[in-house]
């Protein structure tokens, strides 16, 4: 007998609680023993996710509830995994939109539920973080309204029904005053009364679009999506169809068949049309493609995924310190690795650059690609990576230069609205609206040039103390906004080669921030901290304190020197100039200089070789 199928994916904004609730909703489920220690944000895998609080990867899952087989699949919330939910929508049937109780919708809320809403998906609103002590319940639902009006939701989409959760408490309820608040059995029920059964094609042979692709160490390349029509059985001989292609990528079998339980992948003998499953056997099929029968001949149609809008330069490293860390270090391993990171990841493009043994790597924004560098130095690659540069457009009718903007949201104490909004007006910010969002707090509004925002992120918790908050989407493309301002101090530039010496830095400390500790290794051409003025500096970090046989009158003072500034990876990455690399091993961040000799240097800045924004 065939089992009732709803596929539904959870969207949101990052930080609104979306992997919490697919705990609540384990338990209430029955998955978990009473007893059973289960860690949280159970569905956040990887290290990466666990270590930094995001959902990164698109995640499926699956329990029953009664006699209902729901495929849940956890999305990312940040703006830069946008293409992790654009692909997966097309798999599902409904949607969660969660929204917080006090901040309401996000920028990344907007985003996604464009996306739902034009491929006609009724979504269900869950109103979540109900126990906070900001909640503004009735002012959030009337934000939510709004948002769903200006998206040009239809009516049946405006008549969303509503569910208030607190996802960590595993509670959820449909009247806020008068329901008992005591279990996730109200949102449950809600799913099986709104969301359609999986959307299928009767009578017609198996069919199957790839959204999502990973390794496996034992199976290989394991492809998952919703089986559109027919069935999938162990050892079916199948084609791969790509999109717009007039021959099929290659003939196989299915050698394995996974389905979704929980948190695990199970074996299964045959899956049915409608369910979402993971296929093995298959080693050139990727995201995008159609796994078919043979007598299939015609490929599905995947959705448009939007364009990346900056991109970056991963080279080899070739410093003198290169290749004491990592094991991975030539161009070969490192364009491999990129581009297949490429073809699981549909939202970056990768392609080979014409100067040098290099690689244009492009995504959707400082994050997503720290990620992907953050997960090549813990697979042992050495790495240099250039400064961030935004992919520009041209106008096809006028040949007018076009550039990205992001709808950018800021959430700050009211003290420091007058430097904020001043800072970001500099960086050719718009000030779209302007209203309190608590005691003491405002909310801001701007459309600002995705370039205005490489590097200021930092500047933004320094101004408002660590207590600011920024969120940012993909806008539009518009017309350029003229030059904005770089970093307006210049860096302290070594010019030899070493260990730091504490004596050096003692009388270097003067001269701005340094960056090294002593005792750290040192080379000519590399920024060991950041000038006090906006020229560039050389220094010798190296240089040791002169002896002689001559006793002194008094003590040599104790040196004592400040804590240097020590960077992560993305705060690096947002720091360099044009003309400056990113040095990464698994062990080490380097700032740098692309051209390690000063006479080089100087003979490059005269040629004006480099491409300044």
């Amino acid at each position: 007998m065939s089992v009732n199928i709803k596929n539904l994916a959870i969207i949101a904004h990052v930080d609104h609680g979306k992997t919490t609730l697919v705990d609540a909703l384990f338990k209430q489920s029955g998955l978990f023993r009473d007893n059973q220690t289960i860690q949280t944000c159970a569905m956040d895998s990887n290290e990466l996710e666990r270590e930094r609080g995001i959902t990164i990867l698109a995640k499926c899952t699956s329990f029953n509830w009664r006699g209902t087989k729901l495929n849940i699949v956890d999305t990312p919330g940040h703006a830069d995994f946008g293409g992790e939910v654009e692909r997966i929508l097309s798999m599902v049937d409904g949607v969660l939109v969660l929204v917080d109780a006090a901040e309401g919708p996000m920028p990344q809320t907007k985003f996604v539920l464009s996306k739902a809403l034009a491929l006609n998906l009724n979504p269900i609103v869950v109103i979540n973080k109900i126990d906070k002590s900001d909640a503004r319940v009735s002012e959030v639902l009337d934000e939510v309204f709004d948002l769903f009006i200006a998206l040009g939701a239809n009516d049946t989409q405006l008549d969303f029904p509503i569910v208030y959760a607190s996802g960590r408490n595993g509670w959820s309820v449909k009247n806020l005053e008068k329901d008992e608040r005591k279990d996730m059995v109200p949102l449950l029920d809600t799913i099986l009364e709104y969301v359609p059964d999986a959307s299928i094609e009767e009578n017609a042979p198996f069919r199957m679009l790839v959204t999502m692709l990973e390794y496996d160490q034992y199976l290989g390349r394991v492809l998952t999506g919703k089986i559109l029509s027919g069935e999938a059985n162990i050892n079916d001989a199948v084609h791969a169809l790509k999109m717009g292609s007039q021959n099929d990528v290659e003939h196989s079998r299915l050698t394995k068949l996974l389905a979704f339980e929980g948190l695990k992948r199970i074996p299964i003998e045959k899956a049915q049309a409608g369910d979402i499953i993971a296929i093995a056997g298959l080693e050139k099929a990727t995201v995008a493609d159609t796994i078919a029968s043979l007598e299939v001949m015609e490929p599905l149609n995947a959705l448009p995924i939007d364009p990346p809008t900056i991109s970056m330069t991963f080279s080899v490293n070739d410093s003198p310190l290169a290749g004491k860390e990592g094991k991975n270090l030539t161009s070969r391993m490192i364009g491999d690795r990129l581009f297949k990171e490429a073809e699981g990841n549909v939202s970056i493009t990768v392609k080979k650059s014409p100067q040098e043994e290099s690689y244009e790597v492009a995504g959707r924004g400082e994050l997503q690609l720290g990620i992907i560098i953050e997960t090549m130095r813990r697979e042992g690659f050495e790495l240099s990576i250039g400064r961030p540069k935004v992919l520009f457009h041209k106008n096809p009718e006028t040949g007018e230069t076009l550039e990205p903007i992001e709808e950018l949201y800021v959430d700050l104490d009211d003290e420091f609205t007058g430097t904020v909004v001043d800072k970001l007006i500099q960086r050719k910010g718009e000030m779209i609206d302007m209203r309190p969002s608590g005691v003491g707090k405002t909310r801001i509004k701007f459309l600002i040039p995705t370039r205005g925002l490489i590097g200021y992120y930092g500047e933004f918790l320094t101004d408002t103390r660590g207590s600011g908050i920024m969120n940012r989407s993909f806008h539009s493309y518009a017309p350029h906004k003229g030059p904005i301002e770089e970093r307006n101090r210049g860096v302290l530039v070594s010019v030899a080669n070493g260990k730091a010496v504490p004596y050096a830095l003692f009388f270097l400390k003067d001269r701005g921030t340094l960056f090294v500790h002593p005792g750290d290794p040192v080379y000519e051409g590399m920024i060991i901290g950041e000038n006090s003025r906006e020229n560039e500096l050389e220094v010798n970090p190296t240089k040791e304190k002169q002896l002689s046989n001559c006793r002194a009158a008094g003590k040599d003072e104790n040196i004592k020197l400040p804590n240097p500034r020590e960077m992560s990876l993305e705060q690096a990455i947002a720091y360099i100039k044009n003309d400056e690399r990113v040095e990464v091993t698994p062990k080490s961040i380097r700032l740098r200089k692309k051209y390690l000799d000063s006479i080089t240097r100087k003979k490059m800045s005269r040629t004006k070789e480099e491409n300044w924004i």
